[in-house]
């Protein structure tokens, strides 16, 4: 999308505003596919929790991925968007018996990471195919933040407890019809990540009815120019040569998985945010916007640094502003960047917010989240209205009663 659609766009549903470009997210999924041709079976499941918007999740579904979902709110919202039970895989993290049996229910693919559950649900349910999800023990990128396979992550089973998840699979005879890993957000590495891959297909060896192995994915997608990225070709070329050699050894054609999430929606995310006041202090110029860390935590939780844009005055002349919210907080989006002249009620523009923003917002100083929009074929559709005064109390039990006594009852 270029600047002059951003603003109509603005303009016609206001700010702040959260804006994907489905061409975008269908080119992404084109290149991801693309790499993995040599592949008998690939499965691409979009992570759901990147960017949740049923209307997001019906443009996937007719694009033709699966779904990874963590949650069952997730899996419920991807049945309603047209997913069916077998494109679902449910990967949890530390939820309760019942909510995987109400899970397993639905008929979705079910993937657990903990032995305990695993054998608590393998003793109830020995026929309901399970995958596993291990840990490989190998960090991804460089924030531990959002590398989730090392040593002392809690997702996952320890590639040193297998010996241990042998013994509840055996004496349960459970079904485990997949092995899955995720080391985590921003692969820098390929070999690393082959390196953790190894160490997946050794584990698989102990199992004799596979029909997938899951790969996870964590693909590094660039937030500024010249930003490094996950080399998607290289990649696709050297694990399709590693997984159809482990194919021929295991003497099935299994499906190659992964899930996919910012690489599929970060770069075709907009958020869109109205300048409210500059303000000149001692050292510092302050962009404050109609937002804060309520709509766009990621700057602040993992000090991302989304490129920030004057749509309004693409051609002024550059100066250092600190593009900061309207929170009672420090919730600074950026500080001294070189933005083009920014004006009171001109509309900045941040990109790569397709993952992770919305999805993460809140209603704290009891602000309202956002509207968001889908660009398709050069149209702005509406696809979650902003919300309002009455979305704040919807929920709230007012107890005035608890405080309308008496006067005399008061004062005693």
């Amino acid at each position: 999308m270029n600047s002059l659609n951003l603003l109509k766009v603005a303009e016609e549903f206001g700010a702040p505003l959260y804006v994907y470009d489905a061409e975008k997210i269908s080119n992404q999924f084109k290149r991801l596919t693309k790499a993995f041709t040599g592949v008998g079976q690939l499965r691409l499941n979009y992570a759901a929790k990147a960017l949740s918007n049923i209307s997001i999740l019906r443009l996937m579904n007719n694009l033709g991925t699966g779904l990874d979902t963590v949650s069952i709110q997730e899996v419920k919202l991807g049945l309603m968007a047209g997913f069916k039970p077998e494109s679902i895989i449910y990967t949890p993290n530390g939820v309760s018996l019942e909510e995987i049996e109400e899970a397993a229910a639905l008929g979705v693919q079910i993937n657990i990471d903990n032995l305990s559950i695993l054998e608590q649900f393998g003793s109830k349910h020995p026929d309901v195919p399970v995958c596993i999800r291990i840990n490989p023990h190998v960090m991804a990128g460089g924030n531990s933040n959002i590398s989730v396979g090392h040593i002392d992550s809690k997702f996952g089973i320890s590639i040193h407890q297998i010996p241990h998840l042998l013994r509840i699979v055996d004496l349960t005879q459970m079904n485990i019809n997949g092995i899955h890993m995720h080391t985590g957000s921003d692969i820098l590495d390929i070999d690393v990540f082959l390196y953790a891959s190894e160490i997946l297909f050794e584990t698989a060896k102990n199992f004799k009815n596979l029909d997938f192995i899951d790969f996870g994915s964590g693909f590094k997608v660039p937030y500024k120019e010249g930003d490094i990225q996950t080399n998607i070709e290289e990649l696709g070329k050297k694990l399709t040569t590693r997984f159809n050699q482990f194919c021929e050894e295991y003497g099935k054609e299994l499906t190659l998985a992964f899930e996919p999430g910012k690489f599929l929606v970060s770069e075709a995310g907009y958020f869109l945010a109205k300048v409210n006041v500059v303000k000149q202090t001692t050292s510092t110029v302050f962009a404050s916007v109609d937002s804060g860390f309520n709509h766009l935590i990621r700057p602040m939780l993992y000090g991302a640094a989304h490129e920030i844009v004057n749509i309004s005055n693409p051609k002024g002349r550059e100066r250092y502003y600190s593009v900061v919210g309207y929170i009672c907080e420090t919730d600074t989006f950026g500080s001294n960047r070189r933005i083009n002249e920014i004006s009171e009620g001109d509309i900045l523009c941040f990109k790569n917010a397709g993952a992770y923003c919305f999805t993460m917002s809140s209603n704290y100083n009891s602000r309202y989240r956002p509207a968001e929009v889908l660009w398709y074929k050069g149209k702005a559709h509406l696809i979650r209205e902003r919300e309002t005064f009455d979305d704040i109390l919807r929920n709230q039990v007012d107890a005035k009663t608890l405080f309308e006594q008496p006067k005399a009852e008061a004062i005693k």
